[in-house]
Formats: C-alpha cells, structure tokens, sequence
C-alpha cells in the first residue's frame, strides 16, 4: 500500500500526466493513425481496399478472442466473476448517462440521443487495444481476461439505448438486436474466446505466430484507415452543433471514470482498471451503427458517427488513455 501511495504521488506530478501523453501519442499505432487522417485533409488518394480492411478487422477481432480464452482457461470463475459483473453494470449504466446529458445538455431529439447513447453504452475494440498496449509500456499488468470483458460490454448498452425508443416499432427492434448478437464483433470474439478457453495456450501454440507476431503490424494498417474515415468525420463535424461535439469530449472521461472506480472495486489491478476505463469511456463505431441504421433510420448518422469515431474515438486515443492510467494511479491507494 505504501508503494502504491508513492507511486500515486509521483503520478499526480503534471509533468508525469504530460510524460504519459506524449509516450501515448508517439507510438506507430497512434501515428498511422494521425497519418490516416492528416491524408484524408490535404486530400490524398490514400485508401486501403474494402476487402483488405475487411480482412484485417477480422483478423484482429480473431486474435482478441484467442487470447482472451486461453488466459480465461487459467483463470479461477471466483476471479472473474466480480470484474464480470462490474462490466455488466458499466455497459447498463453508461447509456443511461449518455442518454440524459444528450436530451438536457446537447438538446437532441429522443431518437437522435437514443443512437447516440448506443454508441457510448457499446465499446470500441481498437481503444480496448490501443489502452492495451498503453498499460504495457507503463509496465503495468493487465488482467488476461479482458477481452471477455470487451464481449460483455459490446451489447447491452446498445439494448438500453434502444429501450428508450422501444415504442419506433418492436420488428426494427427485434432485428436490430438480432444484427448486434449475430455481428461479426461479437461472433469473432465470443468464437475465439471459446476456442482459447477450450484449447488453452500450449495447444495455441502453432498459430502463435500469425495471431501474435503479426498482430501489431495489422493493427497499425488498421489504424491508418480509421484514421482516413476518421479525418472525414471530423472535416464534417460542423454539422453535429458546438454543444453536440463539447459532449463527445465530456463523455469520456465521465464514464472512463467510472470504468476505473469499477474495475478497481472490483479487485483488478490499476493497469486492468486503466484498460476498463477506456473501454468505459469508448464509443462504438462497428456494433452500435449496424444496430441502430436497422433500429432507428431516422436518426441522423452525421451525428452519432461524428461523435464517435470524428470526436471521442481521437480523444481517447491521444488524452483519455493517459488520463485514465493517470486517475487509476491516484484511485488504487483508496479503493
């Protein structure tokens, strides 16, 4: 505990808060990112071909759940079940907060906040693993098990945003629901952690190579193309209003908090409630579109994929992701 208090203390210095930003910042991951979008403002011809992107989300979802489910085969169901939970409470929770600030404070229309709160109760997989990755290079440890918890976040705030427009008619409804639980996210996820968890890693031994070494170079080339849709969104952000766009700032670190207090309550490390807290604090751009173009058509895509991907998506990837290390330094000592 008293390791844990100096250590709280050396991260409340702005000087470390700015180390951690710029150590977050300047990794290929992030920088293909900005690359992708500075390319889409001055215009190149720069794309990755559909099939390929494609390709590589697959490819990436895939490897998550493989891993995911050879650390849950070697982790106790009493470890888990706690952080599983909280989980469930942050993806019931999170929507419900989006979707009050968005009717009170973004003055949105119940069907335009209803999407919008879709987005922000699901999580982003590449914010999952940019944090990853964050948390690593801090050498910090991050709990196995934290892609099952990336599966247990995707759908269930999608479903309690969608209840708030339950009466837009129970057919869209029901087959919106049906796209989310039967979308390639959650299949891959679910799929690969099921085949991690029934083979454990000593027989994930052989595809190690393609799952492991590549999967970092994948992502980079991932990033790239969501940096170049991206760099589109925010170019047309002007559409979303000032007030709109101040709540895909303020969100984040609202509910990212509450991933954190979550995860640590919970009794995960500060590197695994950092990892939660962005998740938390994420908004999805895969699941929740899929679910509410089906749900909800007459709710305004200008704003909910601005918003997500053109606003919070670049947040997190440059401030929330220290900023959530950051707070879970200073909240370990007390919870």
């Amino acid at each position: 505990m008293i390791a844990c208090a100096g250590l709280s203390g050396r991260m409340a210095r702005p000087h470390v808060f700015m180390s951690l930003l710029l150590d977050n910042i300047l990794t290929p991951v992030v920088l293909c990112f900005i690359m992708g979008m500075i390319a889409r403002w001055v215009k190149s011809d720069l794309a990755l071909p559909e099939a390929m992107y494609q390709g590589i989300s697959i490819y990436l979802l895939l490897a998550i759940g493989l891993k995911g489910g050879a650390a849950l085969s070697d982790t106790p169901l009493t470890v888990f079940l706690k952080p599983a939970f909280a989980t469930l409470v942050i993806g019931l929770l999170s929507p419900v907060i989006a979707y009050v600030m968005l009717r009170k404070i973004g003055k949105r229309s119940a069907v335009d906040a209803a999407a919008i709160a879709a987005h922000y109760g699901s999580v982003s997989v590449v914010t999952f693993l940019a944090a990853s990755e964050a948390v690593k290079r801090q050498g910090l440890e991050a709990e196995g098990y934290l892609p099952a918890l990336v599966a247990l976040l995707e759908v269930p705030g999608i479903v309690v945003a969608l209840l708030f427009v339950r009466s837009e008619g129970s057919s869209s409804w029901s087959k919106a629901l049906h796209e989310v639980v039967t979308g390639k996210s959650i299949v891959l996820l679910i799929g690969g952690l099921c085949i991690g968890a029934l083979c454990g890693t000593q027989k994930l031994t052989d595809v190690q190579p393609f799952f492991g070494a590549a999967f970092k170079g994948a992502l980079c080339l991932f990033m790239l193309e969501l940096g170049l849709v991206a760099g589109k969104r925010l170019r047309d952000a002007g559409r979303a209003g000032l007030r709109l766009l101040s709540l895909g700032i303020i969100l984040p670190p609202i509910l990212g908090a509450i991933g954190v207090a979550a995860g640590l309550l919970s009794g995960m490390g500060p590197g695994g409630s950092a990892v939660l807290g962005a998740m938390a604090g994420s908004a999805s751009y895969i699941a929740a579109p899929a679910a509410v173009r089906i749900a909800l058509p007459q709710a305004n895509p200008a704003y909910y994929l601005t918003l997500a991907l053109g606003i919070t998506f670049p947040f997190n990837l440059g401030l929330g992701i220290p900023l959530y290390i950051h707070l879970s330094h200073l909240l370990s000592p007390w919870l």
